[in-house]
């Protein structure tokens, strides 16, 4: 699964018999096409598991013109973001606690349990409107709905986030270059 942590909202979802690196540039392309984010300079965290730091991975990450970043090594909850989606998931009521049967019931499990995150679930970490509204910039129209704000508000101011847009991330230097530390 890939989420978009601003907005939270699943972008791509696929399940397969195993994990590899060819599986994951293949759903991370698809994701892109779907959410018309092609070739936009976006970063991509993921754990340090083989298939995120595989070369066929990395080389799709190149040419879609992506950035890697990579949770720290023996650290289970580098990314509060990740691990609070996947205990959403896991403490989903539909949750089969035995397992599932076959690959296509894994399949239809996950479609479903996507469907019901981006469009149902009123998630509270973004004011308690759905991943889906979130991403498209309608949390803060609601949110103005419900608290009577005016309805003058020009509408670029509609759709702008709810908090202050990140800062850009650099690339540090561990090891001091020759022209100097900090260059």
């Amino acid at each position: 699964m890939i989420e978009d942590i601003y907005s939270r909202k699943i972008v791509g979802a696929e399940v397969y018999e195993q994990e590899s690196g060819e599986d994951a540039a293949t759903l991370l392309e698809r994701s892109l096409l779907k959410e018309k984010m092609m070739y936009n300079p976006l970063v991509l965290h993921s754990d340090n598991g083989a298939p995120m730091k595989s070369l066929t991975l990395r080389s799709k990450m190149y040419d879609l013109n992506l950035t890697s970043s990579y949770s720290r090594p023996r650290v289970s909850n580098d990314n509060p973001y990740s691990e609070a989606f996947f205990r959403t998931v896991k403490y989903c009521p539909d949750w089969p606690g035995s397992g599932f049967d076959s690959l296509d019931e894994a399949r239809e499990w996950v479609g479903n349990f996507v469907e019901w995150y981006n469009n149902e679930h009123r998630h509270s970490k973004i004011e308690f409107v759905t991943p889906a509204e979130r991403h498209v910039g309608e949390s803060l129209f609601l949110r103005k709905l419900v608290l009577g704000i005016p309805a003058q508000a020009s509408s670029k101011n509609l759709t702008r986030p709810l908090m202050p847009p990140a800062a850009p991330i650099r690339p540090r230097h561990l090891v001091p270059t020759q022209q100097g530390v900090g260059t």
